[in-house]
């Protein structure tokens, strides 16, 4: 199996159909307020970086890095659920990572929510380990993000 990630700087229809996967998994869990993934315009900014993992040209999962101030954020991470547990999250997680080491961040963050034990375990084995809310989670309402996991990992260490 071949994983190839590509970077994307405009929504597709396959941005499209895996953000909505996403959105719809993540919408079965979680109140609209305590959802805080980036809205598709916003995942195309200059401070952002998108990609998307194909396996066979098919697109199977995306994920991005949010650059702001000190903080490298990974942002809209997702798989399909018949792609999961063959390298593909892994494969993604790395060029994020990649990516912010190469523009000189030293740590990378990201928020997940309570419900989503698999991400917690994969964000664990991969080296993250929790932490407090950071950057805007941190001034939000405490109902916004009583259910939100945070997760920080050095870059170079």
């Amino acid at each position: 199996m071949s994983i190839t990630l590509e970077q994307v700087d405009a929504p597709t229809d396959d941005v499209r159909m895996l953000i909505g996967k996403l959105d719809a998994e993540l919408g079965a869990a979680y109140s609209p307020e305590q959802q805080h993934g980036l809205k598709l315009d916003q995942l195309f900014q200059p401070d952002v970086l998108f990609f998307i993992a194909r396996v066979n040209s098919e697109p199977v999962g995306c994920g991005g890095v949010a650059f702001a101030d000190d903080i490298a954020e990974v942002k809209r991470m997702y798989v399909q659920p018949n792609a999961r547990g063959r390298g593909v999250a892994r494969a993604i997680l790395n060029r994020l990572e990649d990516e912010a080491r190469a523009r000189g961040f030293r740590r990378i963050a990201l928020e997940t929510g309570d419900a989503q034990h698999a991400a917690i375990q994969f964000y664990e084995r991969c080296g993250f380990a929790r932490g407090d809310a950071f950057g805007a989670y941190a001034a939000m309402p405490p109902a916004a993000i009583e259910r939100s996991v945070f997760y920080a990992k050095d870059l170079f260490g």
